[in-house]
């Protein structure tokens, strides 16, 4: 007897997991990393929980065809730019097809009934099923005293006594969970995704409203330094001296970049066509957060080298505010 499970890391899929090894059920696991994790502790953590209770990990990056969901939704956002019906659909038809390769009898998530405003209410959960084709058919341990039996149930691989009746956004019982299965240094009980969080979105659709084409680099790049759009030009200015290197690294040779000289400086990216308008705006970014507190600064800049110089007057905060993405 196999399954297979969605283990994120964290800690509601963890405890799924624990549960179905609990019913001397062999489980094979399943992540899908997307450029939009975030969690407390740095890293989601699947790898160290398969490691933890022996069971084979398939990792599966999600790519650009994961970038066109979230681009075009068929069931639209969230608060910000969060799929989640979508997103749920996504990974568990890649999951479908995974545990047929693998002869997994059943399905399994760490899914709470009403953990998730927009995708774990019982409407959304049956229209998931509807769409992915799994209609009866993914088990979610935590919660499945509080829903329909599932055909993992009724086939009598599972005990539906066995479950749990856990519901609601407290992690209060899956904590109690963790004592009662002896799991110590347990994942982040709760991670995140970077698409509800209002600053990230409004970059994400910057890009999207800007480029036709998207790639999974230039998501990651979103999360890097400061960001504005000045007519078709973006403008990226480094928060401190890691994003400094990371925006050097990554530049297009065609872009220019900006430091202000002999003092603390950010380095600045130019985007987009070079005009001497896009030019001084990128400059004025650049001294605005620089170490200078006086009204008109020298800026170095180039392609490949800092080789040219321009004096722009600092921008005052509201024009910095007002471009600002």
């Amino acid at each position: 007897m196999k399954a297979l499970g969605l283990l994120s890391g964290g800690l509601d899929s963890t405890l799924a997991v624990k549960l179905i090894l609990e019913r001397d059920i062999e489980v094979e696991a399943i992540n899908f990393v997307t450029p939009f994790c975030l969690c407390r502790k740095g890293g989601c953590g699947a790898s160290e929980a398969a490691k933890t209770f022996n069971i084979p990990l398939k990792m599966v990056n999600a790519g650009t065809d994961y970038l066109r969901v979230v681009r075009n939704p068929k069931f639209g956002y969230g608060k910000n730019l969060n799929p989640c019906v979508d997103c749920r659909i996504f990974m568990l038809k890649k999951a479908k097809k995974y545990a047929r390769q693998i002869g997994a009898k059943f399905i399994f998530t760490g899914e709470v009934l009403g953990q998730r405003p927009m995708s774990q209410h019982r409407a959304a959960l049956d229209l998931i099923e509807r769409e992915v084709g799994l209609q009866g058919k993914i088990l979610r341990p935590l919660s499945g005293k509080l829903l329909p039996k599932t055909e993992a149930e009724q086939q009598g691989f599972v005990d539906p006594q066995a479950l749990r009746d856990i519901s609601g956004r407290s992690r209060k019982r899956q904590i109690e969970m963790t004592r009662e299965f002896n799991i110590a240094n347990y994942p982040c009980s709760a991670g995140g995704c970077l698409l509800t969080d209002k600053e990230f979105a409004n970059k994400l659709r910057d890009l999207f409203q800007h480029k036709k084409r998207v790639t999974i680099k230039e998501v990651n790049l979103l999360k890097v330094g400061r960001h504005f759009r000045f007519g078709d030009n973006k403008i990226v200015v480094g928060r401190n001296e890691g994003e400094n290197k990371v925006l050097l690294q990554t530049k297009p040779k065609a872009d220019f970049y900006f430091e202000v000289p002999k003092c603390g400086s950010p380095i600045t990216i130019l985007h987009g066509p070079k005009t001497k308008q896009a030019i001084m705006q990128a400059a004025g970014l650049t001294a605005f957060h620089s170490d200078k507190k006086i009204s008109e600064v020298t800026v170095n800049f180039g392609q490949s080298s800092l080789n040219r110089q321009i004096t722009v007057a600092v921008p005052v905060l509201a024009a910095v505010d007002a471009i600002r993405i």
